[in-house]
């Protein structure tokens, strides 16, 4: 009947239930007690949870009392030894398995530590260091003989297993047994992989656990074959061969496809044991161990009795040689990569190492470059006296160095002089002058007295001690004029010249003194000869560099080039300064470099030709040669070798190279609107001799005059602009007659000209003599007849020729200067001589 009696709505559905009013009522009605029975309340309920618990301990012990407990029976023992296995073998495997590598990518990628290794653009070694792998083979690079050699000796059961044969563990087992020795290992090539790759050499079961379980991980991830590529070329052979491709040339200065059997066998049996199995170290354990190769080779049927009998007959020979890895391709440029690493990445990757660097150099290029230094030195060093030379190649467009050469030889000594060496650039300083010059809305065309000048105390010379009278700055610039240069740069300012030359790529100090426009500040070959490719590159730097790419050992990319060029000149002055620099190459003293397309450059020749220069460049690539010496010595050379050393070069890296037009030179170059403001220079003090012209002779005397006068020109433009090897006995009356300092001349200035009265003998041909004459390159001819007992020619025959500039010129290097013919007795009334310049320290003139 009480299922028909209605609930109330507050009524619990549980009999112990309460209400939540109910609950409320009471937590009300506790806090309403005093705190002595709340106190009273809680010591009641810890009594009955005691309680509660030692009903609980008593159920439980309650089996292992009594006549038969539990714990004397041997079924409880068992399953608390199963359940405390599995806990303790699943708590080990979750460490095991938190201990290993979260990727098996190393697999592929794996680099060992402490190894650098340099490789050129095409992916061919050039450098590497530590223990690493020289040569990485492809599979099928390697012959089949040699897989199964490997498959017979070290894990005959390769394709069958997982990565752990536990047939073969057996086996091993039972024949160590029988033998009391350790004859044969259990380990598969995964696992032996797998050491070389993750683990060490160190022998714990921990480390062959992780060891059996990496095996299994890599068999399920990575294919067989791949196994054994990585396998063939990371194994340790050894005399410091990684790889079986190492250890052939090692052992046999053999590549791996030209092996023999027996000399296969030999390396199969190498890797238990390195030391021991060498054959260069015991060539008689090696041969006993080659020969239990190739009779398990015949078990596995992979050669026949007769092939083993045959191997097994012939004798152990070797063929030694050192690891390629120890050889160095391009060893400057190397250097200078390993010197630009810390630049790029940390401290730390830096000292873990097994890092493989890309770099920008071409090997093919490289060749051709320490190809032409090396014929350089040996053809002209001797005699023109120059013992080292430097090249370097850069790409223009990126700022990429695709060759390098430092010096003669490297291993004799390591100093780079295509970075480290620092000399005064000559006048190839000259184009940032003049760039100057034309950004500043110059015009190429503008005119300068070449003529005797000082300024403030100096006195600039022109190569040769020769003067052209007006000349304008784009043929002052092909014929490498110096007084126009320093004219130039006291219109254009100190200020705006370094500026220029900086953004162009010129990191080294410049000084604002007036031979800075003649090339006084030194600088190193890769800056000057990047600063050259800014104008290649129509205005725009790159700043140069030879490192591509940053892998580390996990070939993870750690550092990418990035190149970033940057506006150093505007276009249009890149264009001009183009075109007039490819007037120095073909029709200026730039002409040895010339190689069949267009080529812009600028030759340079510092002080007593210390320093010789040449950097030309094509759109596509910028070259630069120096040639001199570390000492400083003087040399017998001239630019134009530089030059030359610079065809030989490019007509190599030309050959498969696209021929590319410079950009069109602008149609105005007069009026043009200035990019750049001039600071003019105000000197103190300046004076300049006007060049006075001769009066056209009669031809009588004519053609005798002309010659005299005219000799001397062509044999110095023979020197400066078309010999690209002079002869040593030309460079040396250079050499004689050059003042050694910039201290005033021991000798007293030159008298004034006197007037030429015609003799009835012809001229003589020997020059006048003079404090410093020049070594005759022939015996002397005989002196010329008193100048008082010349006859006198009749007045009407011999005009009076106009006074020629009172300066003492130097001998050129080609030939000296001819003296004036015999004193001739000048019309009436006879014009007096002409006063002597005042005598100035001279400075040496440089090209």
């Amino acid at each position: 009947m009480s299922k028909f009696i209605p609930k109330h709505e507050n009524q619990s559905n549980f009999d112990g239930g309460t209400s939540p009013e109910t609950e409320e009522v009471s937590s009300s009605e506790e806090n309403q007690k005093p705190p002595e029975e709340i106190k009273k309340d809680k010591r009641l309920q810890w009594k009955r949870s005691l309680v509660k618990l030692r009903h609980f301990s008593r159920s439980v012990a309650k089996p292992f009392r009594g006549p038969n407990p539990l714990h004397h029976r041997k079924l409880f023992w068992l399953a608390l030894g199963v359940s405390g296995s599995a806990i303790a073998f699943g708590s080990g495997w979750l460490v095991l398995e938190a201990s290993l590598p979260d990727s098996l990518d190393d697999v592929l990628t794996y680099v060992r530590d402490d190894t650098v290794t340099i490789k050129a653009s095409d992916g061919t070694i050039i450098q590497q260091t530590g223990p690493t792998t020289y040569e990485n083979l492809r599979l099928r690079e390697i012959p089949k003989p040699l897989v199964q050699a490997f498959i017979s000796i070290e894990d005959r059961r390769f394709y069958q297993h997982n990565g752990v044969d536990y047939q073969g563990i057996l086996r091993a087992a039972v024949s160590n047994l029988k033998s009391g020795s350790v004859v044969e290992g259990a380990s598969t090539i995964t696992q032996q992989l797998t050491r070389i790759v993750f683990l060490d050499q160190e022998k714990s079961w921990l480390r062959k656990l992780k060891e059996v379980r990496l095996a299994q991980k890599i068999e399920s991830e990575v294919g067989k074959d791949k196994i054994l590529e990585r396998y063939f070329n990371l194994v340790y052979l050894g005399e410091g061969a990684y790889g079986v491709a190492d250890a052939a040339w090692v052992y046999f200065s053999k590549r791996v496809g030209e092996l023999t059997l027996p000399e296969i066998a030999m390396l199969a049996g190498i890797p238990p044991a390195p030391n021991d199995y060498s054959p260069i170290k015991n060539s008689e354990v090696a041969k006993a161990r080659r020969d239990y190769v190739l009779q398990r080779m015949q078990d596995a049927n992979y050669i026949t009795a007769e092939e083993a009998k045959a191997a097994i007959a012939t004798p152990l020979t070797t063929n030694p040689s050192p690891p390629k890895r120890l050889e160095r391709k391009a060893p400057y440029f190397s250097d200078y990569v390993l010197q630009e690493l810390p630049q790029y990445i940390s401290k730390e990757a830096l000292e873990v190492k097994g890092l493989t660097i890309e770099t920008s150099l071409k090997p093919e290029w490289q060749e051709a470059a320490e190809s032409a230094v090396q014929r350089t030195l040996k053809e002209s060093g001797r005699y023109q006296r120059f013992e080292q030379a430097a090249l370097v190649a850069i790409d223009p467009r990126n700022g990429e160095i695709r060759a390098m050469v430092g010096g003669k030889d490297f291993f004799e000594q390591q100093f780079n002089r295509v970075t480290q060496a620092k000399r005064q650039p000559g006048s190839t300083f000259k184009t940032f002058l003049y760039t100057t010059a034309i950004a500043t809305g110059i015009s190429p065309f503008r005119g300068y007295l070449d003529a005797e000048y000082v300024v403030d105390g100096y006195e600039p010379k022109n190569y040769g001690d020769t003067f052209r009278g007006w000349v304008n700055i784009r043929d002052a610039l092909i014929s490498s004029v110096n007084i126009v240069a320093v004219k130039t740069l006291i219109d254009v300012g100190w200020e705006p010249t370094i500026e220029v030359a900086k953004k162009m790529g010129i990191e080294s100090e410049l000084k604002p003194t007036y031979s800075l426009a003649l090339g006084a500040s030194e600088v190193n070959l890769l800056e000057l000869t990047s600063a050259y490719g800014t104008l290649a590159a129509k205005g725009m730097h790159v700043k140069p560099y030879g490192i591509r790419r940053i892998l580390d050992r996990q070939g993870n990319v750690i550092y990418e080039a990035k190149s970033k060029p940057e506006r150093a000149i505007d276009a249009e002055t890149s264009a001009i300064m183009t075109w007039m620099l490819q007037g120095v190459v073909t029709s200026g003293t730039g002409s040895p470099a010339q190689i069949g397309r267009p080529v812009a450059g600028k030759t340079g020749t510092s002080d007593e030709a210390r320093d010789l220069w040449f950097v030309g460049y094509i759109p596509q690539l910028v070259t630069g040669v120096w040639l001199g010496n570390d000492d400083n010595q003087p040399t017998w050379g001239a630019s134009s070798t530089a030059a030359a050393t610079w065809r030989r070069f490019m007509t190599v890296a030309t050959e498969e190279m696209d021929t590319q037009e410079f950009p069109d030179r602008p149609t105005k170059l007069e009026g043009r609107k200035p990019t750049i403001e001039a600071k003019p220079i105000k000197p103190k003090r300046a004076r300049s001799t006007r060049v006075q012209r001769r009066s056209k002779p009669q031809p009588t005397v004519q053609r005798n005059t002309q010659q005299t006068q005219t000799r001397p020109a062509r044999q110095r433009r023979r020197v400066e602009e078309a010999a690209p090897a002079p002869a040593p006995q030309r460079q040396t009356q250079r050499r004689r007659s050059r003042p050694t300092n910039n201290s005033a001349p021991s000798q007293a200035p030159a008298p004034a000209p006197r007037r030429r009265q015609r003799a009835a003998t012809p001229p003589p041909a020997a020059p006048a003599p003079r404090s410093a004459p020049p070594a005759p390159r022939q015996a002397p001819p005989a002196a010329p007849a008193p100048r008082q007992a010349a006859p006198a020619p009749q007045p009407a025959a011999a005009p009076a020729p106009a006074p020629r500039l009172e300066r003492k010129f130097e001998p050129i290097p080609a030939a000296a200067p001819p003296a004036p013919p015999a004193s001739r007795k000048a019309p009436e009334p006879a014009a007096p001589p002409a006063p002597a310049p005042e005598a100035v320290a001279p400075v040496e003139a440089v090209e």
